[in-house]
């Protein structure tokens, strides 16, 4: 109960904070640049002036916050991948030399690899597929309320209910997992599935594929819903089949929007980190970029510079990925 009032006290304090720089601003500008009781010239240069400086005076707590959240972090993070061990002495580039000759490193980018080539295709697949099937149905409401509800968990959350999917239990116990216990049914032997090297990669990905299927889904609805009837309809007539209208009419239409869910993953893919800590913490081969930061700025390595370095490596990755997606949305919105 502690724990409510407090939120809504931070809540309410937040509202309360905005209400009164909102005041405040306004009020310091007339104080600055007042209009009243000056002349018609003066009035009007004081107005002209105080409608330039207003809106960046709205601006200015949302662009303190950018820059101290994000572009100072960049910053300092790009000055210790040149830091030793303390982020104290200047050691030059030696971190990115140990960085590309480290076996650890490569494994990670292989891994994150198959991840990036993996995940986004069969999430958005999934997802347009789910999109166009849903539509043609009463209770499609129902599925796709079903199918996002796994966007409300968290990765650690899902992740612990996929622990006890892959649970596993030596030959003779009873297993609680789920999968060895299908398994164990049809008379195979249970595995470790999670412990096996290069197959427990793509088991943890079909976690992260369950969850991002529900986004692909709800987007690539909308994009379908978006597309006339009348399209459709003349498609119908000239002969077309489903599998037709669906690859050549629906699909060419709502390009841009599978590419924007598509690099949307693609980023998420990239900073993936809690899925693999919780299932594995990297062992059996399935270490990926972010948790080998996690390792090595935190945990056992304790080296700022190291640390830092794949942080770089990660953010050099996902920022061409970015810069695509915002122009692509841009263009699409041009276009309409």
């Amino acid at each position: 109960m502690d724990q409510i009032y407090s939120a809504l006290l931070t809540m309410s304090l937040g509202v309360a904070g905005c209400i009164l720089y909102f005041w405040g601003s306004n009020w310091l500008l007339g104080i600055i640049f007042p209009f009243r009781g000056q002349s018609h010239e003066q009035a009007a240069r004081n107005l002209r002036i105080a409608s330039s400086v207003r809106p960046w005076l709205f601006l200015g707590p949302a662009l303190f916050f950018l820059f101290l959240y994000l572009v100072y972090p960049v910053i300092d993070s790009l000055r210790l991948s040149f830091m030793g061990r303390s982020g104290e002495e200047f050691v030059g580039i030696s971190n990115y030399v140990w960085l590309f000759n480290d076996p650890e490193f490569q494994e990670s980018l292989k891994n994150n690899v198959l991840w990036l080539l993996i995940v986004p295709a069969a999430s958005t697949f999934f997802g347009l597929i789910i999109a166009a099937l849903t539509d043609r149905v009463s209770w499609g409401n129902i599925a796709k309320s079903l199918i996002f509800m796994p966007m409300a968990i968290s990765f650690i959350g899902a992740s612990i209910i996929w622990k006890f999917i892959y649970d596993y239990r030596p030959t003779g116990s009873d297993q609680i997992g789920l999968l060895n216990a299908f398994v164990e049914y049809l008379g195979f032997e249970p595995q470790a599935w999670i412990a096996v090297p290069f197959w427990n990669n793509l088991f943890l990905m079909i976690i992260l594929v369950w969850i991002q299927t529900g986004f692909a889904m709800v987007i690539l609805s909308a994009a379908l819903r978006g597309i006339p009837e009348e399209t459709v309809e003349a498609a119908v007539l000239d002969g077309a089949n489903g599998l037709q209208i669906f690859f050549k009419i629906l699909v060419p239409q709502i390009w841009g929007t599978i590419a924007v869910v598509w690099t949307t993953i693609t980023i998420t893919v990239l900073k993936v980190f809690d899925i693999v800590l919780a299932m594995t913490n990297g062992q059996w081969n399935s270490q990926v970029l972010a948790n080998m930061m996690f390792d090595w700025m935190f945990r056992g390595g304790g080296d700022f510079g190291r640390g830092a370095a794949i942080a770089v490596i990660i953010m050099v990755a996902v920022v061409p990925i970015m810069v695509w997606n915002i122009r692509n949305a841009q263009a699409q919105m041009e276009d309409r």
